[in-house]
């Protein structure tokens, strides 16, 4: 192996938590941390893999044979390995020294409310974060209902925080759900446009003194029997409720969702979930995209009878 495989170190003394390494020549993991770090026996490079103390671009990597390419940035953490995160609310899709994406489930609140303090996606990536490090940290940029399910974005760092709220609606290109609603729409696909304003409690509401903001959502009808639709929905903002609040007023509130006048809650629950979310990486500019897909009973409750 040739001496340039190991790479170039990125800090010019090895710092006492993280070392990162720029690598050169196209090799594997494990063949690259075994010349790396040729001072330690191979049963003790092996370690730091099964500990998760390596990391591949930020995130978190087990397989010794995971391919490297020049330029990925190789971490080899000198602290407890990260932790695993287990529980059957949420999921961590992806993660990485800035960012958590998850897969949240219907039924679990996206931060803590005035009656529930604990069981929330913000306070458990809390718990996580710091089993690691108590010095960690997790900050929110957007929120999901409590009833909505799937994709949510936390951030590790004031820096990447502030980035994604000054300018979420330019990092953020494509922020997809999809909804069963009651009815079937006049049009297959529209744009439901108002003025949107917030309540003490943050619950959105649809403006009627002409003051607030404006928010658009697009919608797609992807099938229908009538009684129930499926709807693809692209929203501009991260704004609380507001597909809910639009479809509500355009008479097709979404299954589910008595608190916007729905009749029925053929699934037990409000039929709205976070498919989609493409981005820009606040901090390395790399462009993500995470899709997670849709429970079954949304296609099982639109089908034609």
């Amino acid at each position: 192996m040739g001496r340039n495989t190991a790479g170039k170190d990125t800090n010019q003394h090895r710092n006492q938590r993280m070392r990162k390494v720029t690598v050169q020549t196209a090799t594997t993991l494990l063949a690259f941390l075994f010349d790396l770090l040729k001072g330690q026996s191979k049963s003790s490079v092996k370690s730091l893999l099964s500990h998760r103390q390596i990391s591949v671009n930020g995130k978190v990597a087990t397989q010794f044979d995971a391919p490297l390419e020049p330029n990925d940035i190789v971490g080899i953490s000198y602290e407890h390995g990260k932790p695993e995160f287990n529980h059957p609310e949420l999921t961590i899709v992806w993660e990485d020294d800035d960012l958590i994406v998850v897969n949240k489930k219907d039924g679990l609140l996206s931060v803590a409310s005035l009656k529930e303090k604990e069981k929330n996606a913000f306070s458990l990536l809390k718990a996580y974060v710091k089993k690691a490090d108590l010095r960690n940290k997790i900050f929110t940029v957007h929120r999901l209902d409590r009833g909505v399910s799937g994709l949510m974005l936390f951030v590790k760092n004031k820096h990447a925080q502030d980035k994604l709220q000054l300018h979420w609606n330019k990092l953020v290109h494509k922020y997809e759900f999809v909804g069963v609603v009651e009815g079937q729409p006049e049009k297959n696909t529209g744009m439901l446009t108002s003025l949107v304003t917030e309540d003490p409690e943050a619950r959105t509401f649809i403006t009627v003194e002409g003051k607030g903001s404006e928010v658009f959502t697009r919608y797609k009808v992807l099938r229908t029997n009538g009684n129930y639709s499926l709807l693809v929905l692209s929203i501009d903002s991260g704004r609380k409720n507001q597909i809910r609040t639009l479809l509500a007023q355009q008479g097709y509130p979404i299954a589910g969702d008595a608190k916007n006048k729905a009749q029925t809650s053929p699934a037990g629950r409000l039929m709205l979930h976070s498919g989609k979310l493409h981005f820009t990486h606040p901090v390395t500019g790399k462009e993500m995209q995470f899709e997670v897909p849709m429970p079954s009973s949304f296609r099982t409750i639109t089908k034609k009878q």
